[in-house]
């Protein structure tokens, strides 16, 4: 019997790329402990049978006993959705299936014997709606975490939008020196509880250049460089505030091991350009490790078997070393 704790894994959108990626992963990458999948079972193997893949299944109860899971099959505990084609447009259909899944997830891992959880994608259109911006938040009020923040990981650089999935119009009302504290502190925790290391931590501005036509009244000279100095007398390995458009390049960017930016496509882009799919969602600040791969649904592409399962890979393996 494998007594590691097992990873738990919310698969997310039924008609996303997500189940495509899993079953690549578990052919691509042998775990060392038991996955347990919660989705749909007979929406599993109709797309496992599309998509011309032979997974081997243990179906599991919700009241299981930790015993009955196996480390070569993905241990699956059915969550009840109506389908009429293994694939079909992302719509409304599935809120009630997220809505059990995630509701089944948070019970579990209240019981604190998994090594941390997992989430495919989601839409935010038709599942959040207009009530939390992202999965980040979401969990956050679910789990009554106040603190917390988003971390895009890779072993070499990580980043850490300051604001997610709110419009760039908004963005400056979000921005403030409790927010930047808070998540320099996060990040410095992650780092050391994970890694036993001090992480070099650079700041952006939020302005071209780091300077606006606003003069003093920019955020950089009312927020980001106060805030700076402030966390710098607990937290030395922090600078700032840099210009985004030449902090990624090669020679800025390899004297750091994360970034705080201002909003999500400010450091998103430029890592995901570096490193593809080899990088992970991880939410600081839960009572547990949450962490997705670093894509979206991607529907269009569901079904095709053209999907690269490198993210989630990475994040079983993130798990899996724990």
């Amino acid at each position: 019997m494998n007594t590691k704790k097992p990873i738990l894994i919310v698969a997310g959108e039924p008609f996303s790329i997500f189940s495509e990626i899993l079953f690549k992963s578990f052919i691509k990458y042998k775990v060392k402990r038991p996955i347990v999948v919660l989705a749909s079972i007979k929406l599993f193997k109709s797309q496992m049978n599309y998509l011309k893949y032979n997974i081997p299944f243990n179906i599991i109860k919700k009241k299981f006993d930790f015993s009955e899971l196996e480390i070569n099959k993905i241990n699956i505990i059915n969550i009840d959705f109506v389908f009429s084609k293994p694939f079909k447009k992302i719509s409304i259909a599935s809120n009630h299936y997220n809505k059990k899944s995630f509701e089944l997830a948070l019970y579990l891992m209240k019981k604190k014997k998994f090594v941390g959880l997992i989430n495919g994608p989601i839409s935010k259109k038709h599942f959040l709606k207009k009530n939390s911006p992202g999965m980040t938040e979401y969990l956050a009020k679910k789990t009554n975490s106040k603190d917390f923040a988003m971390l895009i990981y890779n072993k070499k650089l990580s980043v850490c939008p300051l604001t997610t999935h709110i419009p760039i119009k908004n963005i400056g009302r979000f921005i403030s020196k409790k927010k930047i504290a808070q998540n320099s502190k996060l990040i410095e925790k992650f780092y050391k509880i994970n890694f036993n290391k001090k992480p070099k931590i650079a700041i952006t501005g939020l302005n071209p250049h780091c300077e606006s036509i606003d003069g003093k009244n920019s955020e950089e000279n009312k927020i980001i460089i106060p805030a700076i100095k402030k966390i710098k007398k607990n937290i030395s390995n922090i600078s700032g505030p840099y210009p985004a458009d030449s902090l990624f390049m090669k020679n800025n960017i390899k004297k750091f091991d994360v970034v705080i930016g201002m909003y999500h496509d400010q450091v998103l882009a430029p890592i995901k350009s570096i490193y593809n799919f080899d990088a992970i969602n991880i939410t600081l600040g839960l009572p547990f490790i949450r962490i997705s791969p670093d894509h979206g649904t991607n529907g269009p592409m569901a079904g095709k078997d053209k999907s690269n399962p490198e993210s989630l890979i990475s994040a079983i393996k993130f798990l899996d070393k724990k």
